[in-house]
């Protein structure tokens, strides 16, 4: 499906929107976790022999970022007449809000948490990382993910973090030369922070 361009409503009408939408993931995975656990078996109910497969896999953390790099790209992909993730930057600024000191700490473990899961069913389902799959294969998994009310979470807050990416002011990473703003026609307020004034400086 095409993304059409649209006017960009009042930017404190959009912060209040993505704050909304920020709480109710955080609350609705505090419930998840809590309930099913973090393991893989307890969110995606695995049959005996993919268990004892699961189980013989050596454990393994992979590097986050290309994986979330991809799932971003996947999520937000580049169109004809629209930015993608990878124009507006997406992972650097999921990478700089990351490195957020006010940033909830369960908000970024469970960021992690969920490339974890996502690594673990694509190889039990294609016995290989995700970022070598074909948009087809990424789609199937992703789908299968997201059929966990905590999966479904886990790609709702990247998408909450590239929706910020395609709104925010350049100064903090995403939205590079402005790309989301002009895709959305939207013209920002005055004056814009400086470099030396954003708000983890000024929190510093």
């Amino acid at each position: 499906m095409n993304r059409k361009p649209r006017p960009a409503g009042k930017s404190s009408c959009s912060s209040k929107l993505l704050s909304d939408w920020h709480r109710h993931l955080i609350t609705r995975r505090q419930f998840l976790l809590a309930a099913a656990g973090s393991s893989l078996a307890a969110l995606f109910p695995l049959s005996s022999d993919a268990a004892a497969e699961h189980r013989a896999k050596p454990a393994a953390t992979p590097d986050p970022w290309p994986v979330i790099d991809a799932v971003q790209q996947h999520l937000f992909p580049t169109e004809a007449e629209a930015p993608g993730a990878r124009e507006i930057n997406a992972l650097g600024y999921l990478q700089f809000v990351i490195t957020d000191n006010t940033l909830d700490t369960e908000d970024r473990e469970f960021i992690s948490k969920g490339v974890v899961w996502l690594e673990d069913m694509t190889f039990q389902m294609h016995k290989t990382s995700f970022i070598n799959l074909d948009e087809k294969d990424r789609e199937k998994v992703l789908r299968r993910i997201a059929s966990s009310e905590a999966g479904e979470n886990w790609i709702s807050t990247l998408l909450l973090y590239i929706v910020e990416a395609l709104l925010t002011d350049p100064v903090y990473g995403g939205n590079t030369k402005q790309l989301g703003w002009k895709w959305l026609q939207h013209v920002p307020g005055y004056p814009r922070p400086p470099r030396d004034k954003t708000f983890l400086r000024l929190l510093s």
